[in-house]
């Protein structure tokens, strides 16, 4: 029987994935472990989380950056692949958690070596560390902890001299202070990824508590000729462009990365949910989110419009080329 759709989730505990395709046509994909990090991948987008997945880093458990390994993502640049995740030394406060890299020793992200590289030497603590290539430079964005005036965390972003090291200053892109960035006790500005289109480079994150039903995705936006390290340069989206759809069950989406279908016709959304409420669980000690998969488009405008979160038993037509 010949499957042309699909239901999410893609993986039932899968927080803050990560999915990239490859030039091949297969798809990589990362997700929260806590003490590991695992690549799983398919040539299908759909197909990843019925694979097992490889685990290719493990940490030395008395060692710095060894705990609360989170959000993990796969990147290729400069002709070498890297991980970039948070990690702390195991203390409950914010102040020892860094974003860490991984570089690997060979052309094979599942059966090389990965190397630990460095902690990125940001001038804040904070976690959830990305990088964006445009017009021939490399620059490190991530979300470092502070008050704003609230505390919590908000997007910075730094010009590199390499895919490990920071240089100048680390510049406030964009900071929690309107109700919906600080529901749930935090203000929160937090795992920054990015689209571009239409000479637009659209910075999306995630806003308030990760454990909060009103976590959700903003955005700001910049020309990509524009000064990415100019604070005023940025434009940002009034409210939450993608958030809760308590009508369909899905609870606090967010924590994304995009992808593109099998034949790179469609643009595809990843993110993580709950299927309950806090009303109905508390979660506020964290808990299992599951990696959800939807298909987007773009307004006329040229701005991306990502819908609504769609229920679990909603079936969903594959990636086009899939």
């Amino acid at each position: 029987m010949i499957r042309n759709s699909f239901s999410n989730p893609i993986l039932q505990n899968g927080a803050d994935p990560w999915i990239t395709k490859q030039k091949d046509g297969s798809y990589y994909m990362t997700v929260t472990l806590g003490n590991e990090i695992a690549l799983w991948h398919s040539k299908a987008m759909t197909g990843l989380g019925s694979v097992s997945p490889k685990t290719v880093w493990i940490p030395d458990a008395a060692g710095p950056y060894s705990h609360n390994l989170w959000a993990p993502e796969l990147h290729y640049i400069e002709d070498h692949w890297y991980i970039y995740f948070t990690a702390n030394d195991g203390g409950g406060g914010d102040d020892t958690r860094r974003v860490c890299v991984l570089q690997l020793n060979g052309d094979d992200p599942m059966n090389d070596e990965w190397i630990f590289k460095a902690a990125v030497n940001t001038e804040f603590p904070g976690l959830d560390g990305t990088v964006l290539q445009n017009r021939g430079e490399l620059y490190f964005f991530y979300s470092g902890y502070g008050h704003f005036p609230d505390y919590g965390s908000a997007i910075y972003a730094a010009r590199m001299i390499n895919p490990w090291t920071l240089t100048g200053p680390n510049v406030l892109i964009s900071a929690p202070t309107e109700p919906w960035e600080k529901q749930g006790g935090m203000a929160i500005n937090e795992g920054p990824v990015f689209l571009r289109r239409n000479g637009k480079i659209y910075l999306v994150f995630s806003a308030s508590a990760t454990w909060s039903d009103d976590y959700c995705l903003g955005m700001t936006t910049i020309s990509e000729s524009g000064e990415l390290l100019d604070a005023e340069a940025w434009t940002k989206h009034e409210g939450p462009v993608f958030a809760k759809n308590p009508e369909a069950g899905v609870y606090a989406p967010g924590h994304n990365s995009f992808t593109v279908s099998a034949d790179g016709s469609e643009d595809w959304l990843v993110y993580h949910a709950y299927s309950y409420s806090e009303a109905e669980q508390d979660r506020s000690a964290g808990g299992p989110r599951s990696t959800r998969i939807q298909k987007f488009g773009w307004k006329e405008d040229g701005t991306p419009d990502f819908g609504v979160p769609l229920a679990t038993d909603v079936n969903i037509p594959l990636p086009s080329g899939e």
